[in-house]
């Protein structure tokens, strides 16, 4: 055999080793397609638009205290918190977290004192890390008027006790702000399997391998998943994280919440304290079931339109130019995208997520999203101390994540101009290199830029 022939019958066996795997991976790559992106107000497909449509009308409704609202609470509806530029995007809301360590070290939630000055002599509560901004504490009517009334008997208190807010102790000397999320996309991030959030860490640098914690399903009692929302990953799915929102941001008991923050049986007729809506409500599509102040059962409507929502997209005239192109491939140079990972893959249609409450459909399933995180926590020198998870299966903090936060998705950041987990910096600029510790080394590089190379890297974030 000639050597030329040799080295073509040695090119054709590798090419014939090469060609299933080649094959394998352009089948795998057809299956998946693109999530839908934009900031449109409309459906990925998952329901139709005039349902999207209704449950975003849920999402922007404004509750009162005749539905249940508070009494402490930092929103009337889920929009005052996530709306920009459309409901669900991310807004400059921020809300208040606070505690202080033990003896040991270890982090402890807050105790405050509400209703000072009420019948009670002040009401505690203790073990909580968020302080809410506001309240409402209802009075008595103190009048005759009538319009005191609706048709249906409610009485509407018009003469609040204004001792219902949180104070602060100065024991608690912990303190932070938590900038509101963008919630769009969310039924994505949501349809992300188990095992890509536990694969990335083994693809991450020693020293920069981002923490996965699981925590409970509230829709699914005794099932544990990795968590996913929310700045510490308190939550892994979007019944959960809607649950604990409408509880803990608005004061509304609800199916998978039924208890108040504030004890029970210190005001009226074995109520709360400054709420005489029962927490014993049924559900009204299932009257067997307990959904305290939300019969209408408003929980599944907020996770169903999060789920419905399409995925921010990207700024296309700004993403095609010269600078942002260039700026993407120094974002990923530096070492940004070892943990804002650009391109992340859904779970395949049919697959049974949230300890088997929720079934991830075809509008969800096999979906590409660029939402420029890891989803998993990390120590990047901006910690704020806080802890709010359980180590799973226990009632004991993780205090390994007390100074750990999850990286924040990049997708739709070009909408906000008050940047990091507590909105303290203003500029790209000033927030990349505010990240420490994990991040040193890419901050390090970043450092290294020219100037001209740093306004194209900050271009392509503008662009996200």
């Amino acid at each position: 055999m000639t050597k030329g022939l040799r080295v073509l019958v040695f090119l054709l066996f590798a090419v014939a080793l090469a060609l299933p795997i080649w094959t394998s991976r352009t089948v795998e790559g057809q299956a998946a397609t693109e999530a839908p992106t934009g900031f449109d107000t409309l459906t990925n497909g998952m329901v139709s638009q005039a349902v999207h449509d209704g449950d975003r009308a849920t999402f922007e409704e404004r509750d009162d205290v005749v539905k249940g609202l508070g009494p402490l609470y930092n929103a009337q509806s889920c929009a005052e918190c996530h709306q920009n530029p459309v409901s669900g995007g991310i807004s400059q809301i921020s809300e208040l977290r606070a505690g202080h360590l033990d003896g040991s070290g270890n982090f402890v939630p807050a105790t405050v004192t509400i209703n000072v000055g009420g019948p009670n002599g002040g009401v505690t509560i203790a073990n909580r890390s968020l302080i809410n901004q506001r309240a409402t504490c209802p009075g008595v009517v103190t009048d005759n008027d009538p319009t005191n009334n609706v048709p249906d008997g409610t009485i509407i208190y018009n003469h609040p006790n204004d001792q219902g807010e949180e104070r602060l102790s100065s024991a608690d000397d912990i303190r932070t702000r938590r900038a509101a999320t963008n919630v769009l996309g969310l039924g994505f991030v949501e349809a992300i399997s188990n095992t890509t959030l536990q694969n990335i860490p083994n693809t991450q640098p020693s020293g920069m391998k981002g923490q996965v914690i699981t925590v409970p399903v509230a829709e699914a009692p005794g099932q544990f998943r990795i968590g996913r929302f929310g700045w510490k990953n308190q939550q892994a799915s979007l019944v959960s994280f809607s649950s604990d929102a409408y509880l803990n941001e608005q004061g509304i008991t609800n199916q998978f919440n039924l208890l108040e923050t504030i004890p029970a049986n210190t005001g009226v007729g074995g109520l709360a304290l400054c709420d005489d809506v029962p927490d014993n409500q049924p559900c009204a599509a299932n009257p067997g079931v307990n959904c305290g102040e939300d019969p209408d059962g408003d929980v599944q409507v907020f996770a169903q339109f999060m789920r419905a929502s399409k995925a921010p997209g990207r700024d296309a005239r700004l993403a095609a130019t010269a600078d942002a192109q260039t700026g993407a491939s120094l974002f990923h140079s530096v070492g940004c995208d070892i943990c804002h990972i650009p391109t992340l893959t859904t779970a395949p249609e049919g697959t049974v997520i949230n300890g088997g409450a929720f079934t991830v459909p075809a509008a969800l399933g096999n979906k590409i999203i660029h939402p420029y995180s890891d989803f998993l926590l990390h120590n990047v020198g901006t910690g704020d101390g806080i802890v709010q998870t359980n180590i799973a299966g226990t009632n004991t903090l993780d205090q390994s994540t007390m100074n750990k936060v999850r990286t924040a998705p990049l997708w739709g950041v070009r909408t906000r101009n008050e940047l990091m987990h507590d909105l303290e910096n203003y500029t790209r600029n000033d927030a990349i290199l505010r990240h420490a510790g994990e991040a040193t080394g890419v901050i390090n590089n970043y450092r290294g830029l020219s100037t001209t190379q740093k306004n194209q890297l900050i271009t392509f974030l503008n662009s996200i």
